[in-house]
């Protein structure tokens, strides 16, 4: 199970929150998304062998936001 954070500068609200959580959440092999609205990050605990990060960032992107980086924080 790995834990990534990725920068997205662009949520502010509720629905940015349930947009990003709803289509990544259903990644195969995502077991936890979670949007930080005030520090501007999804974090996802993930599979790598089933969901990896290139997936994740165009699942967000997919859902009109621009992501910025991304860092795996644990493994």
């Amino acid at each position: 199970m790995t834990t990534t954070r990725i920068s997205v500068p662009g949520v502010h609200c509720d629905h940015c929150q349930v947009s990003i959580e709803g289509a990544v959440s259903k990644a195969d092999g995502v077991r936890r998304v979670a949007v930080d609205l005030e520090n501007k990050e999804v974090t996802v605990d993930h599979d790598t062998n089933l969901a990896r990060v290139g997936e994740l960032v165009r699942l967000i992107e997919d859902q009109g936001y621009d992501v910025v980086s991304f860092e795996e924080v644990s493994a």
